[in-house]
């Protein structure tokens, strides 16, 4: 009998043997879904399918949202780049990493030098990984990707002159129709790549991350852009120009220098209109290469194989709580777009539920089955909304900038609470454009302190290197921004 029995064992190991020298391992790489990973710099809800403007033309993110879901209440965990795309990377959160400003990178922080990101992940797990655009802030850290086509920070091209003279005078801070030809854009030379690679049709897996410019400033578009929102029949968003008498002083220093406007600058030039429609136009520019993408995808006939997902770092203000530009906890710089599509991923759903780009991380390593990825990553996957866009969450968004700044979104209020223990609260469904806040308002305390238990308990300090666009409260009280002490009398710049 145990010979008999090892002869059966003997041929089924020769059987399985043969399969795999005829067919190959039994589970290959192409049995994984491809990821195609499209990040967008600026993007705030100002797309077709968010109706966050009523003209904005978005065609192709549209079509995207329609064959995926789409999470209506996603938001950042950091109003500003390099944290929030550190973030996402990592799957940490600013609190978590101390890393809250534009510098330092996440590499020159021995802690994190070494994290398994994203595209670390996707390569220790057999995926051939390549990038093109923007996807860190500043230059693509070493070791990230299998293969990187060029990637300028800046546009390379300028007007031999800025068209608006704004206060500070930044050479970035800028709007108007630029350049002659959208071949000259950065945007197009990303899509470019991306569609030669496609083109080639991978044979191998992949995880391919496609970051675009725009709408980040200078707001520059060409001309046809601009015609598709003729000025005279431009609609603003709502603003209120006493918008910030019940904000606590402190919600200015999350922007007490920047080079973006204020909404007193843009009215006194009458330039309002004129930004609102770069930025549109900037961003519709963008769509169409975001659609030579997703067109390059379909013609290489691995759409059907290929999980997209579209995600942008943050938000942006166009006069919204009379300023302009991000660094805020408000929805024109929290919420942002995330689309998910392809295999396995319902279509044409819309999910409610308060999520987080932090998210993104363990959706992708369950989604294709990755196995190597830190315990520690704190966010939660949308695998089960993917399936069912009503599938409850535990809870809610949170945005941090700088250590002990801090929102809480959920599904039907915002509260947030600054360094200095002041507060803001809005019914975001009776207000979605966050004009009444409600903290002081006796009845509002059991609500707020709800809220408020979600909020990081010992939210890291800055790490070293830590300096642009940097706020921070000492223990003293003081406040620093960008390092520099800012006098507890002192006028707000650009406002008073």
């Amino acid at each position: 009998m145990i010979l008999v029995w090892l002869l059966l064992n003997l041929m089924k190991f020769t059987i399985f043997l043969a399969l795999l020298f005829i067919h190959g391992p039994l589970v290959n790489a192409q049995a994984k879904p491809n990821v195609l990973f499209l990040a967008i710099d600026d993007l705030n809800d100002w797309i077709g399918c968010l109706v966050g403007h009523p003209q904005v033309k978005t065609p192709h993110l549209d079509k995207l949202a329609a064959r995926g879901t789409l999470f209506t209440n996603a938001h950042c965990q950091a109003p500003v780049c390099n944290p929030s795309r550190t973030s996402v990377m990592l799957g940490l959160r600013p609190s978590t990493t101390g890393i809250y400003s534009l510098q330092p990178s996440f590499k020159k922080v021995p802690k994190y030098a070494n994290h398994i990101t994203i595209p670390k992940a996707f390569k220790i797990n057999g995926y051939h990984t390549s990038t093109m655009g923007k996807i860190y802030h500043g230059a693509l850290p070493k070791g990230e990707f299998d293969r990187a086509g060029t990637r300028s920070p800046l546009p390379n091209r300028f007007p031999n002159e800025k068209f608006v003279n704004t206060p500070q005078n930044h050479r970035l801070v800028d709007w108007g129709i630029w350049p002659p030809r959208n071949s000259d854009q950065l945007d197009y030379k990303t899509a470019d790549w991306a569609v030669n690679e496609l083109s080639q049709k991978p044979k191998d897996s992949f995880f391919m991350a496609v970051g675009f410019f725009r709408p980040h400033v200078p707001l520059y578009a060409s001309q046809e852009w601009f015609d598709l929102y003729p000025e005279e029949s431009l609609i603003l968003p709502p603003i209120r120009r006493d918008d910030r008498q019940d904000t606590p002083r402190f919600s200015w220093y999350l922007h007490w220098k920047l080079p973006e406007p204020r909404l007193k600058f843009l009215d006194e030039k009458q330039q309002l209109k004129n930004k609102v429609r770069s930025y549109l136009a900037s961003v519709s520019f963008m769509d169409s290469q975001v659609g030579r993408v997703l067109d390059a995808l379909k013609q290489s006939g691995l759409e059907d194989k290929t999980i997209i997902v579209c995600w942008s770092d943050h938000g942006y203000h166009l006069g919204e709580k009379e300023i302009t530009g991000k660094n805020t906890l408000w929805d024109p710089t929290t919420r942002v777009p995330l689309i998910f599509a392809g295999p396995g991923i319902s279509e044409g759903a819309r999910c409610g539920r308060p999520t987080e780009l932090l998210d993104i991380y363990p959706t992708l390593a369950e989604l294709c089955g990755l196995k190597s990825v830190p315990d520690e990553i704190e966010g939660l996957s949308l695998v089960p909304q993917l399936k069912d866009a009503k599938a409850a969450r535990s809870r809610p968004a949170m945005t941090s900038h700088g250590p002990g700044n801090d929102s809480v979104r959920t599904e039907t209020h915002r509260y947030i609470r600054y360094a200095d223990g002041s507060e803001e609260l809005y019914d975001m469904r009776k207000d979605p454009h966050e004009f009444k806040n409600l903290a002081s308002d006796p009845k509002t305390k059991k609500l707020r302190k709800k809220l408020a238990y979600h909020l990081p308990k010992n939210p890291a300090k800055p790490v070293d290197g830590s300096n642009a666009r940097l706020i921070e409260r000492k223990e003293d009280g003081s406040v620093y921004w960008q390092n520099s002490l800012i006098e507890k009398d002192a006028k707000i710049p650009e406002y008073e």
